[in-house]
């Protein structure tokens, strides 16, 4: 046997080892139940104080919570997934291996219990168990249901304590769910067809990010996780397809803060024979959607702000949002002067870049933080849009939009460039920069070649669902919202 230098431990293997002594499963392989909590709820509700059920007999199964004795009789909580509830026993009613189970139950083990409904004199709906059976001898304890996971570090790195202690987390996640689900209604109810795109890819594409790299032994060829679906989608709008979707997996070997993680889930949609103006609306469409599936109104509350996400939302040129929060117009400013501008105002460049680049770098460091109210930040420089159409009406500019809620940049939206030269073009200058930026666009042959067989006029639009998610339950990091998220190993 196993020595535990942990007294709670070293109990509860003491119990499983007097289990299996009696010749008790403590591991059986079903449990056949007909309720959840949440259906006796439903079911059961209407109970008044002291009434009785003669039937159906219940039988319910999950993880023991809770255990108060009074005297000759028991009442513990029961949790399944869809609630908690409580149950009421009489130790001296149990026989056989029922009995001798009870009498070996801890905190945390998950049962099996059979009986009637009633409610108490307080009007506390109860299960009346005469039957109960251990379905699994849990040798861990459960976190001090007080204090709860007060480490944040473990709730993270042992997300199943964090789901098992905390209502409210299973509530973010379920919600979570939720909102996946009414992202591929709305679009499926617009006619569009869900695709899935290579997670291995031999170039990465659709976004300036560092890529993971890995080896494919037979092949003998680099892969790389993907990035972006954007490459692959607008192939897929080539070959006729005319409005797509990939709601996917996205890798970008970088950062992690409270709104980034190396893994995280994205959707981007394509739409043929559309623009960014009309991409605009479908976005603020789908999002206010959202609020109401998930919340029941369009103004919800983000960390102590109200936030009305209905339509419709501020437009603003980056050129605009310059001016207003930066307090200068840098239109006609040359890269060398809006290089000592980004520089006094805290960027840590250490030398003039594109005249664009400088822009969008003075963008992020005054206007991001301000944007709190749901804004689409529009028509971007050309040297950071290499995938987006020329501005039809502003030379140097192109139609792109980032829309911007509580300062988080939650998507990012072209009309899509389809002009098989000026692509080339845009694709032969970011080449000549990964020199210097290792986030520069590579040159991809096989989707220049796409586009010289022709894409009609096309909106495309990606949305992070993690950001989406952390502002439809009001969660503040991103660690929030993913179920295991990316963590240091921790050193033995």
């Amino acid at each position: 046997m196993q020595i535990e230098d942990n007294p709670i431990k070293a109990e509860k293997r003491r119990k499983l080892g007097e289990l299996r002594k009696l010749g008790i499963n403590a591991f059986p392989y079903t449990f056949d139940r007909n309720y959840t909590v949440a259906k006796l709820r439903e079911d059961f509700g209407h109970l008044k104080p002291t009434d009785h059920t003669t039937g159906p007999t219940v039988r319910l199964a999950g993880r023991v919570m809770t255990v108060r004795s009074m005297g000759k009789s028991t009442f513990f909580n029961l949790q399944d997934q869809s609630g908690t509830i409580q149950i009421y026993l009489k130790a001296s009613e149990l026989v056989g291996n029922d009995a001798a189970s009870f009498n070996l139950l801890d905190l945390g083990d998950i049962v099996g219990v059979e009986g009637l409904m009633f409610s108490t004199k307080t009007g506390e709906l109860t299960l009346s168990a005469k039957k109960f059976e251990i379905l699994c001898k849990t040798l861990e304890p459960l976190p001090d249901k007080h204090s709860g996971l007060a480490n944040v570090e473990i709730k993270y790195r042992s997300r199943y304590l964090d789901l098992i202690t905390n209502p409210e987390s299973r509530q973010v996640f379920e919600a979570r769910s939720k909102i996946i689900k009414e992202i591929r209604n709305f679009l499926d109810n617009r006619g569009f067809l869900e695709v899935e795109t290579p997670v291995l890819q031999p170039l990465y594409g659709g976004a300036a990010a560092h890529p993971f790299k890995t080896h494919h032994r037979t092949l003998d060829m680099n892969l790389y996780l993907k990035i972006s679906p954007e490459l692959y989608l607008k192939r897929l709008i080539v070959g006729g397809f005319e409005k797509v979707y990939d709601l996917n997996k996205n890798f970008r070997n970088e950062g992690i803060d409270r709104s980034h993680n190396p893994e995280f889930t994205m959707i981007e949609w394509y739409e043929a024979y559309t623009d960014y103006n009309y991409q605009m609306k479908q976005f603020e469409d789908l999002v206010s959607h959202l609020a109401m599936k998930i919340c029941g109104k369009t103004t919800i509350s983000y960390q102590g702000v109200d936030i009305n996400l209905a339509p419709p939302w501020r437009r603003q040129t980056m050129i605009d949002a310059v001016k207003e929060y930066a307090k200068f117009d840098p239109t006609d400013m040359n890269a060398e002067a809006l290089f000592e501008k980004a520089k006094s105002l805290g960027s840590d460049l250490e030398k003039a870049v594109s005249r664009g680049e400088l822009i969008a770098e003075i963008f992020e460091l005054t206007a991001e933080k301000n944007l709190i109210q749901p804004t689409f930040v529009m028509d971007h420089p050309e040297e950071i849009s290499p995938l987006s159409k020329s501005h039809r009406k502003v030379k140097g500019l192109v139609e792109r939009f980032e829309p911007f809620i509580c300062g988080m940049e939650v998507g990012n939206a072209f009309s899509e460039l389809n002009d098989p030269e000026e692509q080339r073009n845009r694709l032969m200058a970011q080449e000549k920069l990964r020199i210097i930026d290792a986030e520069a666009h590579p040159m991809d042959e096989e989707f220049l070649h796409a586009i010289d067989v022709g894409m009609p006029p096309t909106g495309g639009v990606g949305l992070g669902i993690e950001r989406i998610v952390m502002l439809l339950t009001d969660q503040a990091s991103i660690r929030d919202i993913i179920l295991f998220p990316t963590m240091k190993p921790i050193s033995k």
